[in-house]
């Protein structure tokens, strides 16, 4: 039988050793901030984070975002804005953002839901709660901050938000350039754009403020029309009148949306506009003029250009 080990014959550094291997559990806890509760909310934390190996994509700026971060691997469905890049229209259909199908979502069988701000309805929503889908909203502004904040929105969701500093990086670099050339336009020279949104009944329904459109307007370098009121609202034809616009701005739309640009002028009111003394009319895709993800660059360009006409004092 062996003798017990003595430890006076343990060298220095053995001992030492030893001496941290016991205490270790003690001193680590109070050596980080908030001792065990902070190791114990990291661990909950981490243990919290859901499974987006199956993701559903709701809102088109969203799809875009995860396309943009190279993640589109995780993708199973999205909903019918999500038109972008082509390769987004090929993955199963779950509805429009804001009428989705509980039965639609479910039966793809996701492991999580990111979407944007405003997406439901809430019954659907209450369904998915209980199927104890992990939902994760994103906020929206029509901003520049709005697209950079959705950016990191989503990769921190997806669990790559270094990806997400890169990208947000790059999309404000190519923002921020287009909005200062947008901007050299003298206040005095800007013109006003009114946005329509539909035209059914002979009812104009037109942007006010805190609008994707009113928003898109404003960083092209141009003033809403109408921007005297929030939200998007049906106009008197004394509002119209009123709007002075000098160019009317509309989704490319086609079927029962579509109207033509001799229909639109021959309003009663909107006839007695600039914009319809002049024919001025610009059409845009909808998700790429109202999106705000990581396009929204080439978008204030191609609204500036189509609004005036290439901007001389535009950088190269």
């Amino acid at each position: 039988m062996k003798a017990p080990y003595d430890v006076r014959r343990l060298r220095s550094w053995e001992l030492a050793l030893a001496i941290f291997a016991v205490s270790t559990p003690f001193v680590l806890p109070a050596a980080l901030p908030g001792g065990t509760s902070f190791v114990r909310t990291a661990v909950a934390q981490e243990m919290q984070k859901p499974d987006t190996s199956r993701l559903v994509s709701v809102g088109g700026a969203i799809t875009e975002i995860i396309y943009a971060l190279g993640e589109d691997g995780r993708l199973v469905g999205r909903d019918s804005t999500s038109l972008y890049p082509e390769a987004a229209t090929k993955l199963p259909d779950v509805g429009y953002m804001r009428q989705l199908s509980p039965e639609g979502v479910i039966g793809i069988n996701p492991s999580a839901i990111i979407a944007v701000e405003g997406s439901g309805p809430p019954e659907t929503l209450a369904v998915l709660k209980e199927a104890k889908i992990p939902f994760q909203t994103i906020p929206e502004t029509y901003d520049r901050d709005g697209i950079l904040s959705k950016i990191r929105a989503v990769g921190d969701f997806l669990g790559v938000p270094e990806k997400a500093a890169v990208l947000a990086d790059q999309v404000k670099a190519d923002l921020d350039a287009a909005v200062a050339d947008a901007a050299k336009r003298p206040e005095s020279e800007r013109k006003r754009v009114l946005f329509i949104l539909s035209t059914q009944g002979g009812k104009i329904m037109a942007s006010g403020n805190g609008t994707a459109a009113g928003g898109i307007i404003t960083l092209s370098g141009a003033v809403n029309a109408t921007g005297t009121f929030s939200g998007y609202k049906p106009l008197t034809d004394e509002a119209i009148i009123e709007a002075r616009p000098d160019v009317v701005l509309m989704m490319t739309r086609s079927g029962s949306h579509a109207i033509s640009d001799e229909d639109l002028f021959a309003h009663p009111a909107l006839s007695l506009t600039p914009a319809a003394k002049n024919r001025a009319i610009i059409r845009m895709d909808g998700l790429h003029m109202l999106g705000f993800g990581p396009r929204t660059a080439s978008t204030v360009r191609e609204l500036n250009a189509a609004i005036y006409g290439k901007n001389p004092n535009a950088s190269q």
